[in-house]
């Protein structure tokens, strides 16, 4: 330590110690009032001052306190002589030693999370041709961020996205194509829209797309004039079977309507 600014042979105050020890008064006192530290001096007056022992003692607690220990494992090592010190500070390394593990982790995990926020699907080009298909254009799929970065949608798909593995991509993706080929063997079949089949493929693309963001009915009429109008939306729908855009847009209408939704009214929300 180095030597003492003050003449403390006949004690000093507590905000003298507070700042010779580099702690607050406030803190000093808390000590004093859980029995910690306490001043054990008097000037001729009363008042409470701390003693050179006192501030070796406090130079100790604020030493532990720096190494992480608390104040009940503080107080255990400068009170209980039967306490191996050094078996204390490694119990303690360990414990740091398990912090610094979670800490990494928790970096790995906000990492994934900012590249989720600014890309997307955290998955290389090469490995989204392989999940989702040739057809898929991964240079646009990036591009969506442009166009839905500041939305709350966004936000949930790049949350969800960035705790999706591969294998939890290639599920889904699997899940998706399904939904989309019976929705083209529902216009081979010529079921109409509105009706209880139609209705039910409807939900359950609702559903499926709900695992990149929660997707309201309401959205999804939205959802379903952006695929009769994007021409890479439509073309691919209708690649699937001729006339499938138009169809689905109509069926997400009518399942709308069923359920008290005006499609022509309904928003984004």
């Amino acid at each position: 330590m180095a030597e003492r600014a003050h003449d403390i042979r006949d004690g000093v105050t507590v905000g003298e110690a507070a700042e010779m020890v580099g702690v607050t008064v406030r803190t000093l006192h808390h000590w004093d009032e859980i029995s910690l530290a306490s001043p054990s001096a008097r000037t001729p007056v009363g008042y409470r001052q701390y003693t050179d022992a006192d501030l070796q003692r406090l130079d100790r607690i604020v030493a532990y306190r720096e190494a992480g220990l608390g104040l009940d494992a503080v107080r255990e090592v400068l009170d209980d002589a039967t306490t191996e010190i050094g078996a204390t500070l490694r119990e303690q390394r360990a414990q740091l030693a398990e912090r610094i593990q979670d800490l990494q982790r928790l970096d790995e995990r906000l990492e994934r999370m900012t590249e989720a926020h600014e890309r997307g699907i955290l998955l290389d080009d090469e490995s989204q041709t392989e999940i989702f298909g040739d057809d898929w254009d991964a240079p646009r799929s990036r591009q969506a961020r442009a166009v839905w970065g500041n939305s709350p949608q966004w936000a949930q798909f790049a949350e969800r996205s960035a705790n999706r593995s591969k294998e939890q991509w290639r599920a889904l993706s699997a899940a998706m194509s399904a939904v989309q080929v019976d929705l083209g063997d529902a216009v081979e079949r010529g079921l109409a829209p509105g009706g209880a089949q139609a209705n039910a493929l409807v939900e359950r693309h609702r559903e499926v797309f709900s695992n990149f963001f929660p997707l309201t009915r309401q959205m999804q009429v939205c959802l379903g004039r952006m695929f009769e109008s994007d021409p890479g939306f439509a073309a691919h729908y209708n690649g699937i079977r001729a006339g499938l855009t138009t169809w689905f847009r109509q069926a997400i209408d009518e399942n709308a309507r069923a359920h008290g939704i005006d499609p022509d009214t309904a928003t984004w929300r």
